[in-house]
């Protein structure tokens, strides 16, 4: 993990940051359909999984394999999706989605079925829980990797 890391601009655009792991900075996809986190290995210029060295490729699964039990945990989600595709953002990034038998997608892909639908600013707004109360929940479940 270098200095020069920069998270791509459309990252940056639709996800918001809840914590800094070793390798991985992890995000909140800004869409209140699913729980649903990234994680982006900070490692300069990296697009996919196979140009990580065999160390840092090791400690990717370790903090993919924590986060998706960690947010199973917390959203007793049926399933947990894990995709790393990089089709319109070339950043590495993996997709960490907590699925449900009743989601509006079961049991096909996220992708594509629904616009993002952001995390409303107050209570109340559509039903969804403010980003603020999303984010600490997610910040105190998934805390730090052992």
């Amino acid at each position: 993990m270098r200095d020069d890391f920069v998270l791509h601009e459309l990252l940056v655009k639709d996800c918001y940051r809840i914590a800094d792991w070793p390798l991985c900075r992890v995000l909140l996809m800004d869409d209140t359909h699913y729980p649903w986190l990234v994680l982006v290995p900070r490692v300069p210029s990296a697009k996919d999984l196979d140009e990580l060295d065999d160390e840092t490729l090791t400690a990717c699964m370790r903090e993919v394999s924590l986060a998706s039990r960690r947010l199973k945990e917390l959203t007793k989600a049926h399933k947990i999706n894990v995709a790393a595709l990089g089709n319109q953002c070339p950043q590495l990034h993996i997709h960490i989605i907590a699925r449900y038998r009743e989601d509006a997608a079961w049991p096909g892909p996220v992708w594509g079925k629904a616009p993002l639908s952001p995390y409303p600013a107050a209570t109340g707004v559509f039903g969804a829980m403010p980003v603020e109360e999303m984010l600490n929940r997610l910040r105190s479940s998934l805390g730090t990797p052992e």
